[in-house]
């Protein structure tokens, strides 16, 4: 059996051209055009009513994943992310090797008041 171009098949009886371009009420909006650090543009739509500063400055691109700005002169830079810190890592940026030598001090002889030596 062989498919023919049957127009009509998959619509509904009166639906009307394809596509139903004339049908439906499109709202006002507006074009805003990001641009990431390769020179990719990605253009988004808001609508028109919408305040300037509820419109992002910056998206993340899905060509490359790069951060996008409105600016096409000077695109944001890649953030740097901070490697993995442990619980160490963090106590050390607050205390100097003294604090923590009178605490790990302090700490200890309260052990040993505990335990009664």
């Amino acid at each position: 059996m062989a498919t023919g171009g049957n127009a009509i098949r998959g619509t509904r009886v009166g639906a009307g051209p394809m596509g139903e371009q004339d049908h439906g009420f499109h709202a006002e909006r507006v074009a805003v055009s990001y641009w990431d650090s390769l020179g990719n543009e990605t253009v988004r739509y808001f609508a028109a009513g919408v305040a300037d500063e509820e419109i992002p400055d910056i998206i993340d691109s899905p060509h490359s994943g790069l951060p996008a700005g409105r600016d096409k002169a000077n695109p944001p830079a890649l953030a740097k992310t901070e490697p993995y810190k442990t619980h160490l890592a963090y106590v050390k940026e607050r205390r100097t090797d003294e604090e923590a030598s009178q605490l790990l001090d302090d700490a200890l002889k309260q052990l040993r008041e505990r335990r009664g030596q």
